[in-house]
Protein backbone atom coordinates (compact mmCIF):
# COMPACT_ATOMS: atom_id res chain seq x y z
CA UNK A 1 0.00 0.00 0.00
CA UNK A 2 1.86 3.09 -0.28
CA UNK A 3 2.37 6.61 -1.10
CA UNK A 4 5.28 8.89 -1.85
CA UNK A 5 5.93 11.76 0.56
CA UNK A 6 4.73 14.29 -2.05
CA UNK A 7 0.98 14.14 -2.72
CA UNK A 8 1.58 14.50 -6.46
CA UNK A 9 4.07 11.64 -6.46
CA UNK A 10 2.28 8.51 -5.38
CA UNK A 11 3.36 4.92 -5.42
CA UNK A 12 1.53 1.95 -4.08
CA UNK A 13 3.26 -1.34 -3.42
CA UNK A 14 2.40 -3.84 -0.76
CA UNK A 15 4.23 -7.08 -1.44
CA UNK A 16 6.16 -9.31 -3.69
CA UNK A 17 4.67 -12.67 -4.54
CA UNK A 18 5.82 -15.85 -2.88
CA UNK A 19 4.85 -18.06 -5.81
CA UNK A 20 8.38 -18.26 -7.24
CA UNK A 21 9.66 -19.36 -3.83
CA UNK A 22 6.83 -21.78 -3.19
CA UNK A 23 7.64 -23.63 -6.40
CA UNK A 24 11.39 -23.73 -5.79
CA UNK A 25 13.30 -26.28 -3.72
CA UNK A 26 13.13 -25.53 -0.03
CA UNK A 27 16.10 -23.79 1.53
CA UNK A 28 18.13 -25.74 4.03
CA UNK A 29 18.53 -24.53 7.58
CA UNK A 30 22.20 -23.84 6.96
CA UNK A 31 21.70 -21.24 4.21
CA UNK A 32 19.13 -18.83 5.67
CA UNK A 33 21.74 -16.05 5.88
CA UNK A 34 22.77 -16.37 2.23
CA UNK A 35 22.02 -13.20 0.24
CA UNK A 36 18.67 -13.58 -1.44
CA UNK A 37 18.77 -12.79 -5.19
CA UNK A 38 15.14 -11.66 -5.13
CA UNK A 39 15.59 -8.21 -3.60
CA UNK A 40 12.32 -6.35 -4.09
CA UNK A 41 12.28 -3.84 -1.23
CA UNK A 42 14.89 -1.36 -0.03
CA UNK A 43 14.85 -2.17 3.68
CA UNK A 44 16.84 0.95 4.58
CA UNK A 45 14.33 3.19 2.81
CA UNK A 46 11.45 1.39 4.52
CA UNK A 47 13.06 1.89 7.93
CA UNK A 48 13.45 5.64 7.30
CA UNK A 49 9.85 5.93 6.06
CA UNK A 50 8.50 4.28 9.19
CA UNK A 51 10.75 6.34 11.46
CA UNK A 52 9.47 9.50 9.81
CA UNK A 53 5.83 8.45 10.14
CA UNK A 54 6.26 7.54 13.82
CA UNK A 55 7.77 10.96 14.55
CA UNK A 56 4.99 13.02 12.94
CA UNK A 57 3.58 15.40 15.57
CA UNK A 58 5.49 13.55 18.25
CA UNK A 59 3.80 10.27 17.29
CA UNK A 60 0.25 11.65 17.67
CA UNK A 61 -0.56 11.49 13.96
CA UNK A 62 0.79 7.94 13.67
CA UNK A 63 -1.47 6.86 16.53
CA UNK A 64 -4.61 8.04 14.71
CA UNK A 65 -4.02 5.60 11.83
CA UNK A 66 -3.52 2.49 13.94
CA UNK A 67 -7.07 1.31 13.23
CA UNK A 68 -6.19 -1.40 10.68
CA UNK A 69 -3.34 -2.86 12.70
CA UNK A 70 -5.36 -2.68 15.92
CA UNK A 71 -8.25 -4.57 14.32
CA UNK A 72 -5.98 -7.26 12.88
CA UNK A 73 -4.11 -7.57 16.20
CA UNK A 74 -7.43 -8.09 17.96
CA UNK A 75 -8.44 -10.85 15.53
CA UNK A 76 -5.01 -12.48 15.81
CA UNK A 77 -5.32 -12.37 19.60
CA UNK A 78 -8.56 -14.36 19.35
CA UNK A 79 -6.62 -17.13 17.63
CA UNK A 80 -3.83 -16.88 20.19
CA UNK A 81 -6.28 -17.24 23.08
CA UNK A 82 -7.63 -20.44 21.54
CA UNK A 83 -4.28 -22.07 22.34
CA UNK A 84 -4.81 -23.57 25.77
CA UNK A 85 -1.28 -22.97 26.98
CA UNK A 86 0.54 -20.41 29.13
CA UNK A 87 3.80 -18.84 27.96
CA UNK A 88 6.69 -17.39 29.90
CA UNK A 89 8.03 -15.39 26.94
CA UNK A 90 6.90 -14.76 23.38
CA UNK A 91 8.55 -12.88 20.51
CA UNK A 92 6.53 -10.17 18.73
CA UNK A 93 8.37 -10.01 15.39
CA UNK A 94 7.88 -6.76 13.49
CA UNK A 95 5.97 -5.50 16.49
CA UNK A 96 5.71 -1.84 15.55
CA UNK A 97 4.68 0.07 18.69
CA UNK A 98 3.13 -3.12 20.08
CA UNK A 99 -0.36 -3.50 18.64
CA UNK A 100 -0.44 -7.21 19.55
CA UNK A 101 1.63 -7.05 22.75
CA UNK A 102 -0.73 -4.44 24.24
CA UNK A 103 -3.50 -7.05 24.18
CA UNK A 104 -1.55 -9.66 26.15
CA UNK A 105 -2.67 -10.50 29.68
CA UNK A 106 -0.30 -11.56 32.51
CA UNK A 107 -2.16 -14.82 33.17
CA UNK A 108 -1.43 -15.88 29.55
CA UNK A 109 2.06 -14.43 28.91
CA UNK A 110 4.61 -13.05 31.35
CA UNK A 111 6.91 -11.22 28.92
CA UNK A 112 6.96 -10.09 25.29
CA UNK A 113 10.16 -9.44 23.31
CA UNK A 114 9.31 -6.81 20.70
CA UNK A 115 11.57 -6.75 17.63
CA UNK A 116 11.27 -4.10 14.93
CA UNK A 117 13.54 -2.50 12.32
CA UNK A 118 12.18 1.02 13.00
CA UNK A 119 13.51 2.38 16.27
CA UNK A 120 11.07 5.31 16.34
CA UNK A 121 8.08 3.01 15.79
CA UNK A 122 9.34 0.47 18.32
CA UNK A 123 9.69 3.09 21.08
CA UNK A 124 6.68 5.23 20.15
CA UNK A 125 4.48 4.16 23.07
CA UNK A 126 5.46 4.05 26.78
CA UNK A 127 5.73 0.89 28.90
CA UNK A 128 2.67 1.98 30.88
CA UNK A 129 0.44 0.91 27.96
CA UNK A 130 1.43 -2.75 28.37
CA UNK A 131 0.11 -5.17 30.97
CA UNK A 132 3.03 -7.59 30.57
CA UNK A 133 6.77 -7.04 30.81
CA UNK A 134 8.29 -5.92 27.53
CA UNK A 135 11.78 -5.95 26.09
CA UNK A 136 12.38 -3.91 22.93
CA UNK A 137 15.05 -4.93 20.42
CA UNK A 138 15.87 -2.73 17.44
CA UNK A 139 16.82 -5.21 14.71
CA UNK A 140 15.94 -6.18 11.16
CA UNK A 141 13.19 -8.78 11.00
CA UNK A 142 15.10 -10.52 8.21
CA UNK A 143 17.95 -11.27 10.64
CA UNK A 144 15.98 -12.86 13.47
CA UNK A 145 18.67 -15.40 14.43
CA UNK A 146 21.14 -12.57 14.90
CA UNK A 147 19.22 -11.44 18.00
CA UNK A 148 17.56 -14.62 19.30
CA UNK A 149 19.06 -18.07 19.83
CA UNK A 150 17.85 -21.22 18.08
CA UNK A 151 15.44 -23.43 20.02
CA UNK A 152 14.87 -20.70 22.60
CA UNK A 153 11.23 -19.50 22.43
CA UNK A 154 7.82 -21.00 23.04
CA UNK A 155 5.92 -18.75 20.64
CA UNK A 156 6.63 -16.19 17.92
CA UNK A 157 3.95 -13.83 16.62
CA UNK A 158 4.06 -11.50 13.62
CA UNK A 159 1.22 -9.04 13.04
CA UNK A 160 1.31 -7.24 9.65
CA UNK A 161 5.07 -7.01 9.19
CA UNK A 162 5.93 -9.82 6.77
CA UNK A 163 4.66 -7.95 3.70
CA UNK A 164 7.88 -5.89 3.64
CA UNK A 165 10.23 -8.89 3.93
CA UNK A 166 12.32 -9.71 0.86
CA UNK A 167 13.15 -13.30 1.79
CA UNK A 168 9.91 -14.63 3.25
CA UNK A 169 10.95 -18.29 2.95
CA UNK A 170 14.21 -17.53 4.77
CA UNK A 171 12.44 -15.62 7.54
CA UNK A 172 9.98 -18.47 8.07
CA UNK A 173 12.90 -20.89 8.37
CA UNK A 174 14.54 -18.62 10.96
CA UNK A 175 11.28 -18.41 12.91
CA UNK A 176 11.02 -22.20 12.97
CA UNK A 177 14.65 -22.52 14.09
CA UNK A 178 14.15 -19.94 16.88
CA UNK A 179 11.23 -21.89 18.32
CA UNK A 180 11.55 -24.65 20.87
CA UNK A 181 10.24 -28.07 19.79
CA UNK A 182 6.43 -27.92 19.82
CA UNK A 183 6.66 -24.12 19.73
CA UNK A 184 4.04 -22.17 17.81
CA UNK A 185 4.15 -19.43 15.18
CA UNK A 186 1.14 -17.18 14.58
CA UNK A 187 1.18 -14.63 11.81
CA UNK A 188 -1.04 -12.18 9.96
CA UNK A 189 -0.09 -10.59 6.65
CA UNK A 190 -1.75 -8.73 3.80
CA UNK A 191 -3.20 -10.94 1.06
CA UNK A 192 -3.55 -10.58 -2.70
CA UNK A 193 -6.84 -8.66 -2.80
CA UNK A 194 -5.66 -5.89 -0.48
CA UNK A 195 -6.56 -2.45 -1.87
CA UNK A 196 -7.87 -3.93 -5.13
CA UNK A 197 -10.12 -0.88 -5.50
CA UNK A 198 -7.14 1.48 -5.49
CA UNK A 199 -5.18 -0.79 -7.81
CA UNK A 200 -7.87 -0.86 -10.48
CA UNK A 201 -8.47 2.89 -10.25
CA UNK A 202 -4.78 3.68 -10.74
CA UNK A 203 -4.42 1.27 -13.64
CA UNK A 204 -7.43 2.63 -15.50
CA UNK A 205 -6.34 6.24 -14.89
CA UNK A 206 -2.85 5.60 -16.22
CA UNK A 207 -4.18 3.84 -19.29
CA UNK A 208 -6.42 6.80 -20.01
CA UNK A 209 -3.98 9.64 -19.26
CA UNK A 210 -0.58 8.11 -20.06
CA UNK A 211 -1.30 5.28 -22.47
CA UNK A 212 0.15 2.54 -20.28
CA UNK A 213 0.53 1.29 -16.74
CA UNK A 214 3.41 0.80 -14.35
CA UNK A 215 3.56 -1.51 -11.31
CA UNK A 216 2.48 0.66 -8.41
CA UNK A 217 1.11 -2.29 -6.46
CA UNK A 218 3.40 -5.30 -6.36
CA UNK A 219 1.92 -8.82 -6.40
CA UNK A 220 0.90 -10.27 -3.04
CA UNK A 221 0.77 -13.79 -1.77
CA UNK A 222 -2.36 -15.92 -1.42
CA UNK A 223 -3.44 -18.70 0.89
CA UNK A 224 -1.93 -21.49 -1.17
CA UNK A 225 1.45 -19.76 -1.26
CA UNK A 226 1.49 -19.33 2.51
CA UNK A 227 0.61 -22.97 3.12
CA UNK A 228 3.37 -24.13 0.79
CA UNK A 229 5.96 -21.82 2.34
CA UNK A 230 5.10 -22.85 5.89
CA UNK A 231 5.37 -26.51 4.92
CA UNK A 232 8.69 -26.01 3.16
CA UNK A 233 10.03 -24.11 6.16
CA UNK A 234 9.40 -27.21 8.27
CA UNK A 235 6.24 -26.27 10.17
CA UNK A 236 3.58 -28.86 10.89
CA UNK A 237 -0.10 -28.85 11.95
CA UNK A 238 -0.74 -25.88 9.66
CA UNK A 239 -3.80 -23.64 9.80
CA UNK A 240 -4.30 -20.88 7.21
CA UNK A 241 -7.42 -18.76 6.76
CA UNK A 242 -8.46 -15.45 5.20
CA UNK A 243 -10.42 -12.51 6.55
CA UNK A 244 -11.10 -8.95 5.40
CA UNK A 245 -11.05 -5.54 7.03
CA UNK A 246 -13.09 -2.94 5.13
CA UNK A 247 -12.64 0.77 5.84
CA UNK A 248 -14.73 3.61 4.40
CA UNK A 249 -13.07 6.93 3.44
CA UNK A 250 -14.56 10.23 2.20
CA UNK A 251 -12.46 9.87 -0.96
CA UNK A 252 -9.31 8.30 -2.34
CA UNK A 253 -7.24 11.23 -1.05
CA UNK A 254 -7.94 10.48 2.61
CA UNK A 255 -6.97 6.86 2.03
CA UNK A 256 -3.66 7.93 0.51
CA UNK A 257 -3.00 10.34 3.35
CA UNK A 258 -3.62 7.67 5.99
CA UNK A 259 -1.39 5.17 4.18
CA UNK A 260 1.42 7.70 4.30
CA UNK A 261 0.92 8.32 8.03
CA UNK A 262 1.01 4.55 8.58
CA UNK A 263 4.54 4.50 7.15
CA UNK A 264 3.33 2.38 4.23
CA UNK A 265 5.19 4.38 1.59
CA UNK A 266 6.49 2.48 -1.40
CA UNK A 267 9.99 1.05 -0.95
CA UNK A 268 10.27 -1.08 -4.08
CA UNK A 269 13.76 -1.01 -5.57
CA UNK A 270 13.78 0.87 -8.90
CA UNK A 271 10.37 2.41 -8.27
CA UNK A 272 9.04 5.17 -10.52
CA UNK A 273 9.55 8.61 -8.97
CA UNK A 274 6.06 10.05 -9.35
CA UNK A 275 2.64 9.99 -10.97
CA UNK A 276 1.22 13.07 -12.65
CA UNK A 277 -1.35 14.97 -10.63
CA UNK A 278 -3.96 14.78 -13.37
CA UNK A 279 -3.55 11.00 -13.39
CA UNK A 280 -4.21 10.91 -9.66
CA UNK A 281 -7.27 13.15 -10.09
CA UNK A 282 -8.58 10.77 -12.75
CA UNK A 283 -7.90 7.80 -10.44
CA UNK A 284 -9.90 9.48 -7.67
CA UNK A 285 -12.87 9.97 -10.00
CA UNK A 286 -12.66 6.39 -11.28
CA UNK A 287 -12.38 5.06 -7.72
CA UNK A 288 -15.62 6.79 -6.72
CA UNK A 289 -17.42 5.83 -9.93
CA UNK A 290 -16.58 2.13 -9.67
CA UNK A 291 -16.60 1.51 -5.92
CA UNK A 292 -18.50 4.25 -4.07
CA UNK A 293 -20.83 3.25 -1.25
CA UNK A 294 -24.44 4.43 -1.12
CA UNK A 295 -23.48 7.22 1.30
CA UNK A 296 -20.82 8.59 -1.06
CA UNK A 297 -17.80 7.20 0.78
CA UNK A 298 -15.33 4.86 -0.91
CA UNK A 299 -14.30 1.48 0.52
CA UNK A 300 -10.78 0.15 0.94
CA UNK A 301 -10.41 -3.60 1.39
CA UNK A 302 -7.54 -5.04 3.41
CA UNK A 303 -7.37 -8.82 2.91
CA UNK A 304 -5.63 -10.56 5.80
CA UNK A 305 -4.08 -14.03 5.72
CA UNK A 306 -3.79 -15.63 9.16
CA UNK A 307 -1.37 -18.51 9.62
CA UNK A 308 -0.51 -20.92 12.41
CA UNK A 309 2.31 -23.44 12.34
CA UNK A 310 4.03 -25.63 14.93
CA UNK A 311 7.64 -26.69 15.15
CA UNK A 312 7.74 -30.50 14.91
CA UNK A 313 8.00 -32.53 18.10
CA UNK A 314 7.56 -36.27 18.78
CA UNK A 315 4.74 -35.49 21.22
CA UNK A 316 2.52 -33.98 18.51
CA UNK A 317 -0.37 -36.02 17.08
CA UNK A 318 0.42 -37.80 13.82
CA UNK A 319 -1.82 -39.15 11.06
CA UNK A 320 -2.50 -42.87 11.06
CA UNK A 321 -0.54 -45.03 8.66
CA UNK A 322 -2.05 -45.63 5.25
CA UNK A 323 -4.29 -48.68 5.26
CA UNK A 324 -4.83 -48.71 9.02
CA UNK A 325 -8.48 -47.58 8.87
CA UNK A 326 -11.01 -50.04 10.30
CA UNK A 327 -14.08 -48.68 8.50
CA UNK A 328 -14.57 -48.81 4.75
CA UNK A 329 -15.18 -45.34 3.36
CA UNK A 330 -17.82 -46.69 0.96
CA UNK A 331 -19.84 -47.87 3.96
CA UNK A 332 -19.70 -44.39 5.49
CA UNK A 333 -20.83 -42.74 2.26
Amino acid sequence: MLLHSARSCLHIGLRWTARSFASSPSASVQNFNVTNPYQVFDRQVKRMQRDRAANLDGGARSTTVDYVRNEVADRLMERFMDIKRQFDTIVDLGSGPGHFTKLLEPDKVKKSIMIDSSSATLHRDPDSEFEVDVERIHADEEDLLQVVKPNSHEAIVSCLSLHWVNDLPGVLIQIKEALKPDGIFLGAMFGGDTLFELRTALQLAEMDREGGISPHISPMTDTGDVSNLLGRAGFTLLTVDIDEVKVAYPSMWELLEDLGHMGENNAVIGRRNCIKRDTLAAASAIYKELHANDDGTVPATFQIIYMIGWKPDPSQPKPLERGSAKVNLQEVL
